[in-house]
């Protein structure tokens, strides 16, 4: 079934024709002259000025967000790694993954940063991922590893 192809499972609503004569009346439940007694009535908008604060250029709900112009790095800090890690584990991207400690980000795994939030006392081997300089040495004096 394509979008052309829907029809809807109820009868369209007529709308009322006021004004053309019959059961009525003079005015036909428009009131007496004025701009809403008129045929091809038309409002101003009462929210003009919100109308025009919007940009005039097209698709402009559709731009880059600045936030989303930064690149996309998924942040980990030391204490997380030492919960939930053993002395001697390698801790990459696809380890943090399976950890449920990162997720994808747009059906990809993100760049990691490794920041030197929190102890560690265990030695870890970090792989293809970003590491802060405070983290790094902390990871260094528990005899871990960056590569």
């Amino acid at each position: 079934m394509q979008l052309h192809q829907l029809q809807p499972i109820h009868k369209r609503k007529q709308r009322k024709r006021v004004g053309r004569g019959g059961k009525r009346g003079t005015y036909s439940g428009r009131g007496v002259k004025g701009q809403n007694a008129r045929a091809g009535r038309k409002f101003k908008p009462a929210i003009r000025e919100l109308i025009k604060r919007y940009p005039k250029l097209r698709g402009y709900r559709f731009k880059v967000q600045n936030a989303n112009l930064k690149s996309q790095n998924a942040i980990v800090n030391l204490d997380i790694l030492e919960k939930n890690f053993e002395t001697g584990q390698i801790v990459s991207p696809q380890t943090l993954l399976e950890k449920k400690l990162i997720r994808k980000i747009k059906g990809a795994v993100p760049k990691i940063k490794i920041l030197g939030d929190g102890k560690i006392i265990k030695s870890l081997t970090i792989e293809n991922c970003l590491v802060s300089k405070q983290a790094k040495e902390k990871i260094e004096a528990a005899h871990g590893s960056t590569k």
